[in-house]
């Protein structure tokens, strides 16, 4: 296996950055690297549930995605299987610090070769999703 993993500070608490993973309308918002949008067409945020939809990129192209969410811990814990090719499991965790939430964003590649493959994309996509996390979070916070 191969595994890539992030981490990034929130200056909100952990109820709020839960809030913008667990509601699709927001996950729409931020999910994916920068310049790419959403379009969801199940969205089932429950243990076990669906998620498909199509991550549209910069470049025009569109990209179809299958997942299912196989534990969900509100507020700490969301864990995915991205069930189409390539396989990983994403495991988000959301822990309650001084200054707000840490987000650990762990990811597994079923296949080492497949991970280590896309390791020049996947990486810097990870920190961008962080990235667009955060943006969603403050956005709201200071909407309130």
């Amino acid at each position: 296996m191969t595994t890539y993993s992030s981490t990034r500070d929130i200056p909100a608490p952990p109820e709020q950055v839960f809030a913008a993973i667990r509601d699709p309308e927001r996950l729409a918002r931020w999910w994916g690297p920068e310049g790419f949008t959403n379009t969801f067409a199940v969205c089932e945020f429950t243990p076990g549930g669906r998620w498909i939809f199509t991550m549209h990129g910069p470049n025009g192209r569109s990209y179809p995605n299958e997942s299912t969410f196989v534990e969900i811990d509100p507020p700490s814990k969301v864990v995915i299987d991205h069930t189409c090719e390539p396989k990983y499991r994403l495991t988000i965790e959301v822990a309650a610090t001084g200054a707000g939430t840490t987000v650990s964003w762990t990811q597994t590649f079923n296949n080492a070769e497949t991970g280590k493959r896309l390791e020049a994309i996947v990486a810097p996509a990870n920190e961008q999703n962080l990235d667009r996390l955060t943006a969603e979070v403050l956005h709201t916070v200071k909407a309130r």
